[in-house]
């Protein structure tokens, strides 16, 4: 049986989504092997460590993308942009 993928739209954002998830996932694995993670209390109203501020920002960037297609007719490429900050800001101060 042939497995074929054209029910998927492979346009380059989405290739880039999910290239950018593996190599932050595979960086994450990393990091926590060198050092390992402490938690922190942040902005957030709980104590995370550097794996849920990833999932929570990871999060955060999707619902960031979802309500952009909901709501805007602009590029998609500003929500990245915004989802990607979003993440960073998480990352650093939560």
């Amino acid at each position: 049986m042939e497995m074929t993928f054209a029910w998927m739209a492979w346009t380059t954002p989405i290739a880039i989504f999910f290239t950018g998830i593996v190599l932050m996932l595979a960086g994450m694995t990393v990091w926590e092997l060198r050092s390992p993670t402490v938690e922190r209390k942040g902005f957030l109203p709980m104590r995370t460590t550097r794996g849920d501020r990833l999932f929570i920002g990871l999060l955060t960037a999707a619902y960031i993308n979802l309500a952009w297609v909901a709501f805007t007719e602009m590029n998609q490429w500003f929500a990245a942009g915004l989802g990607f900050l979003a993440l960073v800001v998480i990352m650093a101060k939560a």
